[in-house]
């Protein structure tokens, strides 16, 4: 059995801002000092020192890799079901993605319709034009609302988001950036475009985590309520990242070579 095309198809277009609507690469510098005091700054300073450490670490990762679990479940008319795939993902800069599925279990329709063609839109994603659309910056969202907070892990800096236009791949709600590194780590947000009348609210959650100088995905979960009381549930865990070459940073010390750098998390 399988969803109805009026329930998979408007679902389809909400999951794919997971992928299509959020940062795809965020990553980081080498950390501050311990002991570096670090100033208070207003909110055009910390959008400026964002876009220059999001530009110089984009130009610096070359080639890295990692296993990715996709899992949807669904409940709700006319049944409830479950797909779930690994993945091995391999980048290199600047614009390609190559997919290996390593393992498939669940709803094989589910599998087919719904998380192989999140590769393909990620796949697709990745031109010139598609990320210029999606990229968090001045030409696509307004920043409001600079707060600060004390946390252990500098995770301090929160910025309310929205977006200039009402594209379905962007979104509006706040994200979290790293006050020593200037990388976004984490985002909680809603489309900006509700994909269909039949879904009544979808919930986006991203976490980032640091590898060596670099911030990449950890985990990605969107929450999908459809009217008449459906409830859908993508999640992507990222795994057993490797940094396979990269270049030093400008304002890094240690310059990581490109064959060195060699880094595994989870």
């Amino acid at each position: 059995m399988s969803l109805p095309k009026h329930i998979y198809r408007p679902l389809l277009a909400s999951l794919f801002l997971l992928i299509l609507g959020s940062p795809a690469v965020l990553r980081a510098q080498s950390p501050a000092p311990q002991l570096a005091v670090e100033p208070r700054m207003n909110l055009a300073a910390v959008l400026d020192k964002l876009v220059e450490k999001n530009a110089e670490r984009a130009d610096a990762l070359q080639k890295y890799q990692g296993r990715r679990v996709y899992s949807l479940v669904y409940t709700g008319f006319p049944a409830s079901f479950h797909g779930e795939m690994v993945v091995d993902m391999t980048y290199d800069a600047p614009s390609t993605k190559q997919f290996k599925i390593v393992s498939q279990s669940g709803s094989q329709w589910i599998i087919d319709r719904i998380l192989k063609r999140l590769l393909e839109a990620e796949q697709e994603s990745m031109n010139e034009e598609n990320r210029a659309r999606v990229a968090l910056n001045s030409n696509n969202y307004e920043f409001t609302d600079l707060q600060r907070q004390d946390t252990p892990d500098s995770c301090s800096y929160i910025l309310t988001v929205q977006p200039k236009n009402p594209n379905k791949l962007l979104y509006r709600g706040r994200l979290w950036v790293d006050s020593k590194d200037f990388a976004v780590c984490r985002i909680e947000a809603e489309p900006a475009k509700n994909p269909s009348l039949l879904i009544k609210k979808t919930e986006i959650h991203h976490s980032y985590v640091k590898i060596g100088d670099f911030w990449l995905p950890s985990e990605n979960e969107s929450v999908s309520a459809i009217r008449g009381g459906g409830r859908a549930v993508l999640s992507i865990k990222y795994q057993n990242y490797e940094i396979l070459a990269a270049r030093g940073l400008k304002s890094s010390d240690a310059a990581a070579s490109a064959s060195s750098l060699a880094l595994t998390t989870h």
